[in-house]
């Protein structure tokens, strides 16, 4: 094959994988029978982002070690939960401190208790595994 048919070729692939997904594979190489999908990271980007630059700024400002790090650690935190229950637990968290009965309602439900711990012990995992000290 001369290198004008193999470049076309190559270049062809790509478009069709960028079209297609990353995640696109030629027919002839699919499975008959697919194996069950893996656990869908479902954190949106900009839940993802929004984490990340909150992170910074209780880490000091943004070098290349904090956006790293801050990267590394919501990665970490999405292998432990779902989108879902970071979301609940977050807004647990968030709104626990409101005074008075209004807050009973974010501080006292088992729900909000369950959810919370599993934030902070997935917090700590990420914390240890993403920040060197």
């Amino acid at each position: 094959m001369n290198l004008t048919k193999t470049l076309f070729s190559c270049t062809g692939a790509v478009l069709l994988a960028l079209l297609n997904g990353c995640a696109a594979t030629a027919p002839e190489t699919q499975p008959a029978e697919a194996a069950p999908a893996a656990r869908v990271n479902d954190f949106p980007t900009r839940d993802r982002i929004e984490y990340v630059l909150n992170c910074v700024a209780k880490h000091g400002g943004l070098t290349y070690v904090t956006q790293y790090a801050c990267g590394c650690k919501i990665d970490k935190i999405a292998e432990k939960m779902t989108f879902t229950e970071y979301e609940e637990a977050s807004t647990f968290s968030y709104l626990r401190s409101t005074p008075g009965e209004a807050g009973g309602v974010f501080r006292d439900p088992q729900q909000s208790k369950d959810l919370r711990k599993l934030l902070k012990e997935a917090d700590e995992y990420a914390e240890k595994q993403c920040f060197v000290k």
